[in-house]
């Protein structure tokens, strides 16, 4: 599982000319997930999301706080682009979990985020529709995060 992460001042999702959910300062992430991603992946991504010190300390301290230190929100955005292959020009996405299974896993990772943190403060995208996000990137701050690669270990999708 990858995030694509953003520190954000304000940030948008609009489909169809229709602005369908919106934060104020947090975090922006593209979200992409993998055909043998299990629970673990989730977790992991969720942890790293909400505990990333990316944020500014009362007295300026740089790189001090995380988005639960200072209330902010998180905008989660299905991203299945983030497993593409290059083949020459061509992009290749079979690194990608596929539509049916990744709907479920995708929502059972906004579950898990809401648990540990205010669910309030979780938005999200529409999963498989065209969307077009608006980014206002504060700083510029972006960051990838990925969950440990599994070697020997037998995978159990969500």
């Amino acid at each position: 599982m990858k995030a694509l992460v953003q520190r954000v001042t304000k940030a948008s999702v609009v489909v169809n000319g229709e602005v369908i959910s919106s934060i104020g300062n947090g975090l922006c992430v593209l979200i992409g997930i993998k055909t043998d991603d299990t629970i673990a992946d989730a977790e992991y991504i969720a942890e790293k999301l909400l505990k990333l010190k990316v944020f500014d300390g009362a007295t300026g301290k740089r790189w001090a706080l995380n988005v639960m230190d200072k209330k902010f929100e998180i905008l989660c955005v299905s991203q299945f682009t983030l497993y593409h292959i290059l083949k020459g020009n061509k992009l290749d996405f079979h690194r990608a979990m596929p539509t049916s299974a990744a709907e479920t896993f995708y929502k059972n990772f906004l579950e898990e985020l809401k648990r540990k943190y205010k669910p309030e403060f979780i938005k999200d995208g529409k999963f498989g529709a065209m969307m077009n996000v608006q980014i206002e990137n504060d700083g510029p701050v972006t960051l990838e995060i990925e969950s440990p690669v599994k070697d020997n270990v037998e995978s159990v999708p969500i």
